[in-house]
């Protein structure tokens, strides 16, 4: 079995381009904070590559940036290249199959979800329902 899930904040704006065959995919770096802290008392983060791929790339590259609060749900992928210096390069990254919006940095905190159901009026958003949730249609992974 293979399942990653993780919350935390985007450290900065999703990169997102489009392959040779016009498959959206974005990329992004998911600062996750560890249950414990250091021997000094700080808190500390590992830093996370995601990657999302199809409809659900171009959703998120719309309506996340740097600082939003988001869990994700994927699989852990390692992969390899050859580097211009000729070393051969691993990179581990988690490859997104469900994006959950739970705050952005301009609200203060407050979740998604918490807003929605503060607001008489129901949020639409299109490709998101109105618990900001996106997932992976099978059409969406890229083999």
């Amino acid at each position: 079995m293979n399942k990653a899930i993780l919350v935390g904040r985007l450290t900065r704006d999703l990169d997102v381009k489009n392959t040779t065959i016009g498959k959206a995919v974005a990329t992004f770096t998911l600062a996750v904070d560890r249950r414990f802290k250091n021997k000094d008392g700080q808190k500390e983060s590992d830093f996370v590559p995601i990657v999302v791929w199809g409809k659900q790339a171009e959703t998120a590259g719309q309506y996340l940036s740097k600082g939003s609060q988001i869990g994700v749900s994927g699989r852990l992928q390692v992969r390899s290249y050859d580097a211009q210096d000729g070393q051969r390069r691993y990179v581990t990254e988690v490859v997104a199959d469900e994006i959950t919006f739970l705050s952005s940095k301009k609200d203060g905190g407050n979740s998604a979800n918490t807003q929605h159901q503060s607001n008489s009026e129901p949020m639409s958003v299109m490709g998101l329902d109105e618990d900001f949730h996106l997932m992976a249609d099978d059409d969406d992974c890229p083999f």
